[in-house]
């Protein structure tokens, strides 16, 4: 999963982007008189929404390495907020409208097609009211925040500005719990609210924020790790400082917060799990799955072309089983991976040496399928103790466009003896590389594209996230996959992500319970039941998310099938792969016009 945690990186940093306002007075539209070119009118308007939108959403700055902003927090949820961020699209796709698309191509006619659809989008979106559930077991601005905080993500820490620029973010944080509270309650009389189920698991992530000492708060590591150079001054001053900012602050906050969704908001939240249940809940999840899916298919074709590919996935999945001599059938196989511990880790360290004895290998292998790789290096890192028990298996946050910070592999090692040994590999190749690191460094270092593409501003998840289940059907040719029972591994990967459209589209669009579902998954992936339980609570947190692994990825398989029937003896893979990722990320129907064309130019020269 690309994050900030994904999507970490891209999907958290859209909707967290997380009061102080900035000025939101909108750049004027250019004038259709002007003798500036339609190109240069489109990208003058795009870099200004880009900084207007940078300034409006700090935090979205700061992991661009844009530092302006550190001291800010928006307060995203906010009515305020809200009506600046809807403005900022409105006017700015009236001042699109505007320029010649006539006149536009190549490139700049990708970005007049990508901005134009995200700001569609996102206007459309503004209807429905996701600032009344601002807080779920996986989704939590309370834990990202923590993170950030602890001297280990994107906010710096190696000045005495730095320093103080958090404790003044801090205290924008708190304007945003509040906020928080203040919309959960408004939600619980309009009847917007979370399932139970994901609210009860919050009250533990925000105890473990409770300390007693703030020297044993994570929050407290800037202080623990303060640079050498930091006159006695400033080293006491920050010192106590940051003590009470965590003791009268910020624990108090979380504390706060815990107390209001365990007195207040779990007796009022709903035994439901899917979107449908809500008021407008159909329309608003068959908005999610258009925006996630960048596609016109409905819930129910999706959930179709989930049970066709789990049906073809078992069918592979019984020849892997026959290879290995095991005698029974695909669910007595899976039956033995789930419970014999000989399948699994041990050892939290353990995991994590697996998948670094995978870098060098990738690494050697990954020149044969790519001409263009990034230069940003990437670290394999522990998912921090406080949010791993309802965290993904794995995730991936980019590095910072300037190179100030590699991109970070996060490897979650909670409860070792669930996690399997046989799927490390399907999980490097999709998370590191040649997966979300290449597709998301390579789009930040394009220094032809507007700054905009670049730093995946645009809402493009089903392309983000098929390359990455892309990303693991190039295992074989990197050298991987040697080991049936990491092939194995593979194919489980994939059908967990076939499994994700069947499921999504049952709880959100049809009705289906978290047990119908959850036992629907265990039927079909070879997988721990706690895993399995994290992961269809993800779903019912982020309703559509899921669905963007698979229908991206047969889309760039159906393309890829294309160049090769087209081109025949002239198909060059590591052309190809070009081809998907010098773009940056775009809508896969955007994605499919630019591989045709390239297509038509390869058959002709």
């Amino acid at each position: 999963m690309n994050p900030l945690p994904a999507v970490l990186a891209a999907a958290c940093l859209a909707v967290v982007s997380c009061s102080k306002q900035p000025d939101t007075e909108i750049a004027p539209a250019i004038s259709p008189e002007s003798t500036v070119s339609a190109s240069e009118q489109l990208n003058q308007l795009v870099d200004a929404y880009y900084d207007k939108n940078l300034e409006l959403n700090p935090i979205f700055a700061t992991f661009l390495g844009e530092h302006s902003f550190d001291d800010r927090m928006a307060n995203s949820i906010g009515p305020d907020h809200l009506a600046a961020q809807l403005a900022l699209d409105q006017e700015y796709l009236a001042a699109l409208d505007e320029i010649d698309r006539s006149q536009l191509e190549g490139q700049d006619l990708l970005t007049y097609e990508i901005f134009k659809a995200d700001r569609e989008s996102a206007i459309e979106g503004a209807k429905y009211p996701a600032h009344l559930v601002p807080i779920s077991q996986f989704f939590s601005v309370p834990n990202f925040f923590a993170v950030l905080g602890s001297g280990g993500s994107a906010q710096p820490f190696a000045t005495v500005e730095d320093y103080e620029n958090w404790l003044s973010r801090v205290d924008d944080y708190i304007v945003w719990t509040n906020q928080a509270i203040t919309n959960m309650r408004e939600g619980i009389e309009k009847g917007v609210v979370q399932p139970r189920v994901l609210m009860e698991k919050t009250l533990p992530q925000l105890q473990a924020q409770l300390k007693d000492d703030p020297e044993q708060s994570v929050f407290y590591q800037p202080i623990a790790n303060m640079p050498s150079d930091f006159s006695d001054e400033d080293r006491e001053r920050l010192t106590a400082a940051y003590s009470a900012m965590i003791s009268e602050k910020l624990i108090p906050s979380y504390d706060q917060l815990r107390v209001f969704i365990r007195d207040e908001y779990i007796p009022a939240t709903r035994d439901t799990v899917g979107l449908q249940a809500l008021p407008n809940g159909k329309e608003w999840y068959d908005y999610l799955v258009r925006t996630t899916t960048t596609t016109n298919l409905s819930s129910d074709e999706i959930h179709e072309i989930g049970l066709n590919e789990v049906a073809r996935l078992r069918s592979e999945m019984q020849k892997v089983i026959e290879q290995v001599g095991f005698e029974g059938e695909l669910e007595a196989f899976m039956n033995e991976l789930r419970t014999n511990p000989e399948y699994n880790f041990t050892e939290s360290e353990e995991i994590l040496e697996a998948y670094r004895a995978l870098k060098d290998k990738v690494d050697a292998e990954v020149p044969r399928l790519f001409s263009k790789m990034p230069k940003a290096d990437f670290e394999i890192r522990e998912v921090e103790s406080f949010r791993a028990a309802s965290s993904a298996g794995a995730s991936y946050m980019p590095p910072a466009p300037d190179g100030s910070r590699p991109g970070v592999f996060y490897v979650n090692t909670h409860k070792p003896e669930d996690r399997a040994r046989y799927d490390v590999e399907a999980i490097y190749v999709h998370e590191a590389a040649p997966g979300h690191h290449f597709q998301i460094a390579i789009a930040q270092e394009l220094d032809n594209l507007v700054r905009y593409r670049r730093n995946s501003l645009g809402g493009a998840t089903a392309y983000v996230e098929g390359w990455g289940l892309y990303a693991e059907r190039l295992g074989k040719d990197l050298g991987l996959y040697t080991d049936p029972y990491q092939y194995f591994g593979a194919l489980n990967a994939e059908i967990w992500r076939a499994v994700r459209l069947v499921v999504d589209t049952g709880m959100h669009a049809k009705g289906w319970t978290r047990e119908q579902a959850l036992a629907y998954l265990l039927a079909n992936v070879a997988t721990s039941e706690t895993d399995a339980v994290a992961e269809i609570e993800r779903y019912i947190a982020i309703p559509s998310q899921a669905l963007a692994y698979k229908i991206g990825q047969l889309k760039i398989l159906e393309l890829r099938a294309r160049a090769e029937e087209t081109l025949g003896d002239d198909f060059d893979i590591r052309a190809f792969h070009r081809e998907i990722l010098e773009d940056g990320p775009m809508p896969l129907g955007v994605l499919e016009s630019k591989v045709n064309r390239w297509i038509a130019d390869e058959a002709g020269a």
